[in-house]
């Protein structure tokens, strides 16, 4: 059996640990409420831009934007992974480093060549630990992004789709980050960007299907027949060309606010946990200390009577 030193020792590292898990607990659980707040604020906006976006495209006929439509003979593509800065989150950035992976292979295994772009010191420290090539790194702020850092992203992320073929341009560019569904479900989701999958609205609809609900599109909201007709001015391109900025970063901006949100509340979660897990080691440790001092006790006690026998035979 341990020492009672030992023992002692062991319960201090584990109080001082159950202090600092339960300070970081505290500091998520005050900034949870507002990255919340903001991440479901955001998403309205988000969705707005591509509903109109969805709506431009689909009522243009023989559209050849890059938005829609890009080479399909290049194999590049991009891949932008969101990941956190610090630890202490539980498998937050785990689960997306995992999902990453499995985009790469498949991509792989389509003969796809997939260019890596990453947010967040821990993912950017595991790729660049495992000798992974990426071609462009964010770092800084992940449980608070601000729209700074979504405009930069945004910017290198639509130069790199925008670019020829020829001059290494992608043909397609995803997402993986992780959605705030509620306190305990955060899911990891993988979101392809661009080219943009395009709805177009029934030209001609059964009168059996006028009344049938309309169903949901790939981003949960419920789809709508878009009824309204444009008029571009000057062109439609150059309409989209002053979209497409404004779609990147908005999408960029809500990815990486749901992901803050998951993020602290991952981070919540696990300081939680661990919080309860080190008040279990140390009531465990204080028990086989107690049981260590009172077999110190008892063999103190075993002694002396012993000695004190020994003592009254050598008399009589």
């Amino acid at each position: 059996m341990a020492s009672q030193l030992a023992f002692k020792s062991r319960i201090a590292s584990t109080s001082a640990l159950e202090k600092i898990f339960n300070a970081q607990e505290m500091i998520a659980s005050s900034h949870i409420a507002k990255a919340r707040t903001v991440a479901l604020e955001a998403k309205p906006y988000s969705d707005a831009i591509f509903d109109a976006v969805q709506a431009l495209v689909a009522h243009t006929d023989d559209i050849r934007h890059p938005i829609v439509r890009k080479d399909e003979k290049n194999p590049r593509v991009a891949v932008l992974a969101l990941t956190a800065d610090r630890g202490m989150a539980g498998a937050y950035t785990s689960s997306v480093i995992r999902e990453t992976e499995s985009l790469l292979a498949r991509l792989d295994q389509q003969g796809r060549q997939p260019q890596l772009f990453v947010y967040g010191r821990r993912g950017v420290s595991y790729y660049r630990y495992r000798n992974r090539s990426i071609v462009k790194t964010w770092e800084g702020d992940s449980d608070r992004p601000g729209v700074d850092v979504a405009r930069e992203i945004s910017q290198a992320l639509l130069e790199t789709y925008m670019t020829p073929a020829a001059k290494g341009g992608v043909s397609e560019l995803y997402i993986v980050y992780t959605e705030f569904i509620n306190m305990v479900v955060q899911k990891v989701r993988v979101l392809r960007m661009l080219p943009l999958e395009l709805i177009r609205p029934d030209q001609e609809q059964p009168e059996e299907a006028i009344d049938a609900p309309v169903p949901d599109d790939e981003h949960g909201r419920q789809g709508d027949r878009y009824a309204a007709l444009y008029d571009f001015e000057p062109n439609s391109q150059e309409v989209l060309d002053a979209v497409l900025p404004k779609y990147i970063q908005s999408r960029i901006h809500e990815c990486l606010l749901t992901s803050a949100a998951s993020e602290t509340a991952s981070r919540q979660n696990a300081m939680h946990t661990a919080t309860d897990n080190a008040k279990g080691l140390i009531d465990d440790l204080t028990r086989r200390l107690n049981a260590s001092r009172q077999a110190a006790i008892t063999q103190e006690l075993t002694e002396i009577v012993g000695s004190a026998d020994a003592l009254n035979k050598e008399e009589e």
